[in-house]
């Protein structure tokens, strides 16, 4: 029988690290500006991970364990804010050109 080892930090951190490269393909590739959102989405998600994961009680014992879940949740509360100002504009770009095709948005340049 195979040895199974118990889940450790290191593999939280490889999982936030998948979600965080994913988000940043995604950004990067899609012409869509809900494409874009869902990767900021997974990016912002890769790094709750990760914070989660480095306030865990098995890397410091002496503290509370709860640094990594505070600052996720004030990460969350943020993307909600950001998520409700992005879809705002979506929906006004929407309502100006019928598309939200992000290369169609050259009148928003400086």
């Amino acid at each position: 029988m195979i040895g199974i080892s118990p889940v450790s930090v290191s593999h939280y951190l490889v999982v936030g690290a998948v979600l965080f490269v994913t988000g940043a393909v995604c950004m990067a590739t899609k012409r869509n500006a809900l494409g874009i959102l869902m990767g900021v989405e997974l990016v912002i998600n890769g790094a709750n991970l990760n914070f989660i994961a480095f306030g865990s009680k098995y890397l410091r014992a002496e503290s509370l364990g709860l640094d990594g879940q505070l600052i996720a949740l004030f990460v969350i509360v943020l993307a909600a804010a950001e998520t409700a100002v992005a879809l705002a504009i979506a929906l006004n770009f929407y309502n100006n050109h019928a598309t939200i095709d992000v290369d169609q948005a050259s009148e928003l340049k400086g």
